[in-house]
């Protein structure tokens, strides 16, 4: 190795570490952050707590709603983008995975009702993009225009679109616009060019809820209770899992898991299911992306612990980014510093966990700074 490059390595990792003296923080604490993204109240102004432990370097990203969305938010998320940057994080996960990885701002942007940027594209909803005259433009001015929309207000990730295939008229996602149709086909028109459109100005997509809650009648919301979807693998891999294949084709970034349950294959919310996640997802459709999961504060996970605990069985699973969503920088923190524990203590495995991180920082490295 040339003198000029070694120094600069060994310059490079004697920063690093002095800043993680520094902070009273090691790799492993910095690097579960990374797998986790914090969500704050109120405002566009974060928490002085939320910048401090991206400051550590304990924050890799954060979800927005519509309380956190106004004439600020831009100068918000581009100081926490600073406070990111002179963190030891972006040193590290460059050290551990050769990726310059960014500050990750994501949100819900899907159209119609749900936009956490409410005068922001697209306007219509995913129902009324399926079903237009040509949903395949129609799906790529939606995810132009949302994309367009979310680097207004410094954010390069968004959670959409959902590609569940909706079964009867008025069913959950009929009822709020949110299917793009009721064909696997009618999905796919609409949200591949949707994904291809957003990612291809610097802001992620992310393809929802694995593997699919269109069978959900129209009370059915995971939000708020258990679900339990009673369809047979053979109907959900022909109708609800075939809109993932052609999303996984195309190249997105990220899937968001259900907190469904599926008898078919395993009496487990799919994220917290291996069998789900690290069968079918990535073993049979063959995702090597970013797996995340839903809020974990969801009123279906009312029987698997506190935030911490459903975390590290989400990541047991098989899921790489943990939304630690309630508004409350608590929670996120909770999450981590039970990610932290559950390595220390070998419930986790450590090679997965480390996979995971190349994952998420391969990732970041594409969205817009």
């Amino acid at each position: 190795m040339p003198y000029y490059t070694l120094r600069k390595s060994l310059v490079a990792a004697t920063v690093l570490l002095a800043a993680g003296r520094a902070t009273g923080y090691d790799e492993l604490d910095i690097l579960a952050g990374q797998h986790v993204v914090y969500s704050f109240p109120s405002s566009s102004q974060p928490p002085d707590e939320l910048m401090r432990l991206t400051r550590a370097g304990l924050v890799g990203g954060v979800i927005l709603f519509g309380v956190n969305v106004d004439a600020n938010t831009s100068q918000a998320m581009s100081a926490l983008k600073h406070a990111y940057d002179s963190s030891p994080a972006p040193a590290l996960l460059k050290k551990k995975t050769g990726k310059d990885a960014r500050f990750l701002v994501t949100t819900d942007q899907e159209g119609g009702q749900v936009r956490r940027i409410k005068e922001g594209e697209p306007k219509l909803s995913a129902k009324q993009i399926g079903a237009s005259a040509d949903p395949a433009a129609a799906g790529e001015a939606a995810g132009a225009g949302a994309a367009d929309s979310l680097l207004r207000y410094q954010c390069n990730s968004n959670l959409a679109p959902v590609l569940d295939v909706f079964r009867q008229p008025g069913d959950f996602t009929d009822y709020y616009g949110r299917s793009f149709g009721n064909t696997s086909r009618q999905v796919v028109r609409a949200a591949v060019p949707f994904i291809t459109a957003q990612q291809g100005r610097g802001v992620s997509a992310c393809a929802k809820h694995f593997p699919g809650l269109g069978a959900a009648s129209h009370d059915a919301n995971t939000d708020n209770e258990p679900v339990v979807l009673n369809l047979t693998l053979s109907e959900m891999r022909a109708v609800d899992e075939a809109p993932y294949e052609a999303a996984i084709a195309a190249g997105v970034d990220m899937v968001m898991a259900s907190w469904a349950v599926y008898p078919a294959l395993d009496r487990r919310p799919a994220g917290l299911s291996a069998k789900w996640i690290k069968g079918e997802l990535r073993g049979r459709l063959g995702f090597e992306g970013v797996t995340i999961t839903d809020a974990l504060e969801a009123g279906s996970l009312a029987a698997y612990g506190d935030a911490g605990a459903r975390g590290t069985a989400a990541a047991a699973a098989g899921m790489d980014i943990l939304l630690a969503s309630g508004k409350n920088v608590t929670q996120g923190e909770a999450v981590r510093t039970a990610l932290v524990q559950a390595l220390k203590s070998c419930k986790l495995d450590r090679a997965e966990f480390d996979a995971a991180t190349g994952r998420i920082a391969a990732v970041r490295s594409r969205i817009a700074a």
